[in-house]
């Protein structure tokens, strides 16, 4: 067994041994289990391992790779690589693995999985795989764990759960604003693909700009640097939201080279490969960046508002809409002919904008929830840190 003794650090933890993963935990990955509707075996999969949002169970069979509530899980394969999730009991998916901890050690699970939380990371920018990245087992095992006694793992977890439990609750806050915003919208407009109300359909190629983001020949490893203007991809895209990354952008010169691919105000970027539907409103803090090979974006004409646009193709409806018109075998993709064949309801633009008009005050609320949601993440990722370098007190 490999042991390292780390400094004396701060006021709760004295002279910390630390081991390697490998030493602590037997990793197995999980396997595909087939889906049922009448069984009191949880199927575990990506999703689970941030929320409890759509719980799916599995058929019971000796092939199932199984967990306790006593595993630590991790995302082992896709986009997602490097996730943790912890405290769940059931059936593990192909693209997740196990964590079982050593009899030896005295670990409390809870402890080890927010400590895994800070790697993620890390472990995510490791991954191997060209096309699907999977986690690097050896990156994985080799990982140091710190292991004050049994009492300060607790206190550790313990106050950061408390602390995740108000970024929930400040999450949960946002989810009921949109949900509430959703009715409205469904109340005033219907479903989009439905259309029940009998609004007049239209092509969207008719009433907004499309284009899909430059092609792989237009863009190069070498054109990327650090700090110039950013692209946006579909990955980029979440809830909503664009979130860059400042590794992943270009220089003025090559940014001249793709004028026609820039973002402008109040242009609706979606993702055209990867999870369908999954789009947002380019805002005057993007206007200018770059649209990502695989991505496509939509430029209504004065007849659409781009908020109600939002609204129709980030429904659960049209993703499926979305997700049908996709090309592909590997990797479905949509094609700017495709986005601008498909058709959605118009209502005349003043009924849109009354719409908009109406909900106002929810989008101020939940900008507000934004805002206390973002400073309760950072006091968590600062206690999460800080936690495990023994500055907790």
């Amino acid at each position: 067994m490999e042991l390292i003794v780390n400094e004396r650090i701060d006021n709760n933890f004295e002279l910390m041994q630390k081991v390697r993963l490998k030493h602590i935990v037997k990793i197995s990955k999980g396997k595909k289990s087939t889906e049922v509707s009448l069984s009191n075996l949880r199927y575990i999969q990506i999703g689970d391992l941030r929320n409890d949002d759509n719980l799916k169970y599995a058929e019971q069979n000796k092939s199932n790779v199984l967990c306790t509530k006593n595993d630590i899980l991790i995302a082992w394969d896709g986009a997602n690589a490097g996730i943790i999730g912890y405290n769940l009991e059931g059936a593990v998916g192909s693209t997740l693995a196990k964590l079982v901890i050593n009899d030896n050690y005295k670990i409390f699970p809870n402890f080890l999985g927010r400590f895994l939380q800070t790697k993620s990371k890390s472990l995510r920018d490791n991954c191997t795989g060209a096309t699907i990245p999977h986690i690097s087992k050896s990156e994985l095992e080799n990982i140091e764990i710190p292991l004050p006694d049994l009492s300060t793992q607790q206190k550790i977890a313990e106050i950061l759960d408390t602390a995740d439990q108000l970024r929930q609750f400040n999450k949960q806050l946002i989810e009921k604003y949109d949900a509430l915003t959703q009715s409205l919208f469904l109340e005033m407009f219907g479903d989009p693909v439905r259309n029940e109300k009998g609004w007049e359909k239209s092509k969207l190629s008719d009433n907004s700009k499309i284009r899909i983001g430059p092609f792989g020949s237009l863009l190069h490893v070498e054109d990327y640097i650090e700090n110039g203007t950013p692209l946006v991809n579909p990955t980029h895209i979440k809830k909503g939201k664009i979130e860059i990354d400042n590794k992943l952008t270009i220089s003025k010169d090559k940014l001249k080279e793709l004028e026609t691919y820039r973002l402008k105000t109040n242009d609706l970027i979606l993702g055209r490969r990867g999870e369908m539907g999954r789009c947002a409103i380019v805002t005057i803090n993007e206007d200018g960046f770059l649209c990502g090979t695989g991505s496509i974006f939509i430029r209504p004409k004065n007849n659409l508002n781009i908020n109600y646009l939002y609204k129709v193709i980030s429904s659960n409806s049209f993703k499926q809409v979305l997700e049908n018109s996709a090309k592909g075998v590997t990797m479905k993709n949509l094609s700017s002919k495709v986005v601008g064949d498909l058709e959605i309801p118009l209502p005349p633009i003043e009924i849109q904008n009354n719409f908009i008009k109406s909900i106002e005050n929810i989008e101020t609320q939940k900008q507000q929830a934004q805002e206390a949601l973002e400073k309760s993440e950072d006091l968590f990722q600062s206690l999460l840190q800080r936690a495990f370098k023994g500055e907790l007190n």
